[in-house]
C-alpha cells in the first residue's frame, strides 16, 4: 500500500455563454440538420448544435444576438422553429400561505409539477403524433395500392392485356400524394438553393413515373398485350416499351414504411425520458395549520409547504419528513430496489412512492429545484449533445446528396457512353439516387445516446453528454474520496469498554446524557449509539463545553466529562491517568483507525467509547467490479494515514493518498494525470467539485452537495459506489453502439452506391435497402434497453 503527499489547488471554470433550445419541424433527414446547424454557426457569436434524431437545436449564443433572429435564421433555411418553453421560476424559498384553487393571473398554462421536471411544449408532441398518424395514413394506402402493381410486374402470368393501364391508376396516386411529404421539402430546399434526402427519392420516384407516362403515351408501352420481365439488376429492355410504375410506387411505398418504423423507434428511444418526465405526483394533499387537509396539484406546492403523504402516494416533491415513518421505495427514481426507512428529519425526493405508513412532509425544493427535474434536464442535454465521431458524420452528411447527384449524373452518362442503353443507363441512375442514405449516419449517434442515457436514468445513471462516452474508455485509474463515498460520511458508535467497577449501561447512560447535548459528529454518534442500546437518556445539568477537550455536564448528582483525551481535575480525586486496560482499547481504536473518547465520572475514569465512520457494505464488492472494469483504485481523504489504511484494507484498496487539505485535492488528480495516467474521480461533498471537473471523468455521488454534482460528468442518483462501475459500463457499451452504428452507417453506403451504378441492384430493391437501413441503426440502438447494472448493485 502506496501514500502519498497533495499538490497545488486549482482554477474556477469559467462562465458558460448564454444558451436556447429549439425545437426544430421540417427535418427529414441528416442533410436537413447539417444545414440548420451550418446557417445558424455562420451567425456571429453563435455556436449551435443541432440534433436530427431528437428534432432540436442547442444554441449558445453572445449578448446582442435575440432569440427571434436564431428562429428567423432557421425560417430562412427552409424549416420551422419553436423555442422550448421557459418554466416558471421557482417560488420564494420560503413558507407561504397555501394559494386559493383558482390560478394565479398570468401563470403559465404549463406549469411544471413540483414533484418533476418542467413540462415539455405541448405542442411538439402534438406535432410528433400528428406526423407518425399521417405517415401511417400514407403508408397504409399506398401498400394497398402498391402491392397488385409490384405482383403484376413481379409475374408475367398476372399480366393480362391492358395491366399497365391499371399499374398507372394504382401507381399514379402512390407516387404524387404518397410521396407529396418528399415532393415537398424537396421543392422547399431547392428553393432555398439545398438538396436532401428528399431530394434524392423525389427525383427518383418522378423520374420512374415521367419516364413510364412518356413509354405509355408516346412509346410502345401502352400498346395491348404489352409484356414486362422484373429483373434484381438493371434492364436493357427497348426505351419506348419500358416502365417503372412498380419501382416509382414500391420505391415510394417502402421509404414510408422505413419512416414510419424510424419515427416509432426514435420514439421508443425516447421513452425512458418521457417516462421519467412523468414520475411527479399530480396531486396533493396540503396540510393547513389548523390540520384541516385540502387536495390540489402539485404544481401550486411552495417551500415551507406541508403535506400528507398516505401508504402508496408518491411524494409530491422533495422535503424533510416532520411527522411519521414510514419505508419508501425510491426504484423508479435510482433503480434501487430495497425501500428506505424514513422518519422525522430525515430528508425524502419528489415521485418516490410511500410504501408504509403516513407521513407529513415539509416541501424544500420545488419546481425546477427538484431532484427530478434536475435528472430530466441533464439526461436532456446529453441526448441533445454530439460526440466527435458525430461531427464527422455529419461533416459527410452535409455534402453527401450533392455528391450522390453527381453520381447519378456520372452513372448516367457513363453507361450511355458505354453502349449500355438508355433504359439501363436509367434505371441505374435511378438506383443510385434511391439507395443512397444519409439518414442511416445522422441516426447512428442520437438514437443510441437517447437509449443509453434514458436507460441510465431508469438505473439512477445520468450521463451529462456525449463527450463523456469517449472518456470512459480511456479511464484507468479511479479516485475515491473516502468519507461520503466508501464510508456512509457518519459516524457510529462501534464499541463501549467500561472501566472495573463500571457496567456498560452505566457508562453508556451517563457519556450519553452529557453528548446528547452537543451538536458534534461525535457526540452524536455516542448519544444515538447510547439510545439504541439503553433506550431513553437521563437528563443533564450545567452542560458546558470545553473547548479543545470535549464537553462537561452533571447526570444525576454526578459529574461526567467525556473527551478525546482523558480530563484531569474537576473535583475528583483521580488524575486523569488511563488504566492500563483503557489505554489498551485507546491504542487499539487508533491502531484501527477509529476516533476513541474517554469518559470520566466524578473524577475517575470510567471507559473508553470508540466511534468510526462506517464503511457502506458495498464498498468493497464496488472496487472488485472496478478492478474488473481495468481500473486502478486509489483511495483519497483528509483523514490521518492510520485511519484511510484500515479503510483501504476493508475495502481492497493497495494505493492510498492520506492528509489532503480539500484546496489540495486537485493538485493529486493533476499530479495522477502528469504521471500518464487517465483519471476518474468520485466524490460528494463541496471540497470534491474543483477535484471532479479537473479530472477526465468526474462522477459525483447524487446523495452530495449540489457543488459537486454540477462540477461532475456523470451522476450518480444513489449513494451506491457499486453504480460507479456500472456508469462506466452503461457508457463504454454507447460508445460501442455508436461505433457499430456508424460503421455500418458508413459500410452501407459505400458498398450500395458502386452496386447501384453497376447496374447490380433494380431502383425497387435499392429502396427497400435505403428504407432499412436507418431502421437497423434505431434497431441497434434499442438494444441498450435491456442492459442491467449488477445484481448486487440492482
Amino acid at each position: 500500500m502506496t501514500s502519498t503527499a497533495p499538490q497545488t489547488p486549482a482554477e474556477a471554470p469559467e462562465e458558460p455563454a448564454q444558451r436556447v433550445e429549439l425545437s426544430i419541424g421540417g427535418m427529414t433527414c441528416a442533410s436537413c440538420a447539417a444545414r440548420v446547424e451550418k446557417k445558424l454557426n455562420r451567425m456571429d457569436g453563435v455556436t449551435a448544435s443541432v440534433n436530427f434524431a431528437t428534432e432540436k437545436a442547442r444554441i449558445d449564443f453572445a449578448d446582442g444576438i435575440a432569440v427571434d433572429d436564431l428562429i428567423a435564421t432557421v425560417e430562412k433555411t427552409g424549416y420551422t422553429a419553436e423555442r422550448k418553453p421557459e418554466p416558471p421560476p421557482a417560488p420564494e424559498h420560503r413558507a407561504q400561505p397555501v394559494p386559493e384553487r383558482q390560478p394565479a393571473a398570468g401563470a403559465h398554462p404549463a406549469a411544471p409539477s413540483s414533484g418533476g421536471p418542467p413540462a415539455s411544449a405541448g405542442s411538439a408532441a402534438d406535432r410528433h403524433r400528428a406526423e407518425l398518424e399521417s405517415l401511417r395514413r400514407r403508408l397504409l394506402v399506398s401498400l394497398i395500392l402498391s402491392v397488385p402493381v409490384v405482383l403484376m410486374a413481379m409475374a408475367p402470368a398476372l399480366q393480362f392485356d391492358n395491366w399497365q393501364w391499371l399499374s398507372l391508376t394504382l401507381a399514379a396516386p402512390v407516387v404524387v400524394w404518397g410521396a407529396l411529404p418528399f415532393h415537398r421539402a424537396a421543392w422547399t430546399n431547392l428553393r432555398h438553393g439545398a438538396a436532401t434526402m428528399d431530394t434524392l427519392v423525389s427525383v427518383g420516384t418522378l423520374a420512374a413515373l415521367g419516364w413510364s407516362l412518356w413509354a405509355l403515351f408516346l412509346g410502345d408501352a401502352g400498346m395491348h398485350g404489352m409484356r414486362h420481365e422484373f429483373s434484381l439488376a438493371v434492364s436493357r429492355a427497348d426505351a419506348s416499351s419500358a416502365i417503372y410504375l412498380e419501382v416509382a410506387a414500391g420505391v415510394t411505398t417502402f421509404i414510408l414504411l422505413g419512416r414510419y418504423l424510424e419515427a416509432r423507434s426514435k420514439r421508443s428511444a425516447g421513452a425512458a425520458l418521457r417516462a421519467l418526465l412523468e414520475l411527479g405526483a399530480k396531486d396533493v394533499a396540503v396540510l393547513h395549520p389548523d390540520g384541516r387537509e385540502e387536495r390540489m396539484p402539485a404544481d401550486r406546492l411552495t417551500v415551507g409547504t406541508r403535506f400528507v403523504v398516505r401508504p402508496g402516494e408518491k411524494i409530491a416533491t422533495d422535503g424533510r419528513v416532520v411527522e411519521g415513518s414510514s419505508a419508501v421505495d425510491a426504484s423508479m427514481l435510482t433503480g434501487e430496489s430495497v425501500p428506505v426507512d424514513v422518519t422525522a428529519g430525515d430528508t425524502v425526493t419528489g415521485a418516490t412512492v410511500n410504501a408504509g405508513g403516513r407521513l407529513v412532509v415539509e416541501a424544500t425544493r420545488v419546481g425546477a429545484d427538484t431532484q427530478l427535474a434536475r435528472m430530466a434536464t441533464l439526461v436532456e442535454e446529453a441526448q441533445s449533445g454530439k460526440a466527435e465521431v458525430q461531427r464527422l458524420a455529419d461533416r459527410v452528411s452535409g455534402v453527401f446528396v450533392p455528391i450522390v447527384i453527381l453520381i447519378a449524373l456520372g452513372t448516367l452518362g457513363g453507361w450511355l457512353l458505354a453502349g449500355g442503353g438508355a433504359t439501363a443507363a436509367f434505371t441505374a441512375a435511378v438506383a443510385v439516387l434511391i439507395i443512397a442514405c444519409p439518414c442511416a449516419l445522422g441516426l447512428a449517434t442520437p438514437t443510441a445516446l437517447m437509449v443509453g442515457t434514458g436507460r441510465g436514468a431508469q438505473l439512477g445513471i445520468l450521463i451529462k453528454g456525449p463527450e463523456v462516452l469517449e472518456s470512459t474508455r480511456r479511464v484507468d485509474t479511479v479516485v475515491l474520496d473516502k468519507t461520503g463515498t466508501v464510508t456512509t460520511g457518519r459516524m457510529t458508535l462501534h464499541e463501549a469498554v467500561p472501566a472495573d467497577g463500571v457496567t456498560e449501561e452505566e457508562l453508556l447512560r451517563l457519556a450519553g446524557a452529557v453528548e446528547n447535548a452537543s451538536e458534534h459528529p461525535i457526540a452524536r454518534a455516542v448519544a444515538s449509539g447510547a439510545t439504541e442500546r439503553t433506550g431513553p437518556l437521563p437528563a443533564v445539568e450545567d452542560f458546558e463545553n470545553v473547548p479543545g477537550l470535549g464537553v462537561r455536564g452533571r447526570v444525576g448528582g454526578r459529574t461526567v466529562l467525556v473527551g478525546r483525551e482523558p480530563l484531569p481535575g474537576d473535583g475528583g480525586d483521580g488524575d486523569g491517568a488511563l488504566p492500563a486496560p483503557l489505554a489498551a482499547a485507546m491504542d487499539a481504536a487508533g491502531a484501527a483507525g477509529r476516533t476513541a473518547v474517554t469518559v470520566t465520572v466524578d473524577g475517575r475514569p470510567a471507559g473508553v467509547l470508540t466511534v468510526a465512520d462506517t464503511i457502506k457494505d458495498s464498498s468493497a464488492r464496488a472496487i472488485a467490479e472496478l478492478r474488473a472494469l481495468g481500473l486502478t483504485p486509489v483511495l483519497l481523504t483528509g483523514d490521518h494515514r492510520a485511519v484511510a489504511e484500515a479503510v483501504a484494507r476493508a475495502v481492497g484498496i493497495e494505493e492510498v493518498i492520506a492528509g489532503v487539505l480539500p484546496q489540495d485535492k486537485v493538485a493529486v488528480v493533476r499530479r495522477l494525470q502528469e504521471e500518464g495516467r487517465t483519471v476518474a474521480m468520485v466524490g460528494d461533498g463541496v471540497n470534491d467539485a474543483a477535484a471532479l471537473a479537473a479530472a477526465d471523468l468526474g462522477l459525483a455521488m447524487g446523495t452530495g452537495t449540489d457543488a459537486a454534482i454540477e462540477a461532475a460528468d456523470l451522476t450518480l442518483v444513489r449513494g451506491d459506489p457499486r453504480v460507479a462501475a456500472d456508469a462506466i459500463r452503461l457508457a463504454r457499451r454507447t460508445l460501442r453502439t455508436i461505433k457499430g452504428n456508424l460503421f455500418w452507417a458508413f459500410g452501407y453506403n459505400v458498398a450500395a452506391l458502386p452496386l447501384a451504378a453497376a447496374g447490380l441492384l433494380s431502383p425497387m430493391i435499392a429502396g427497400a435497402a435505403m428504407a432499412f437501413s436507418s431502421v437497423f441503426v434505431v434497431t441497434n440502438s434499442l438494444r441498450l434497453r435491456s442492459f442491467t447494472s449488477s445484481p448486487e448493485a440492482a
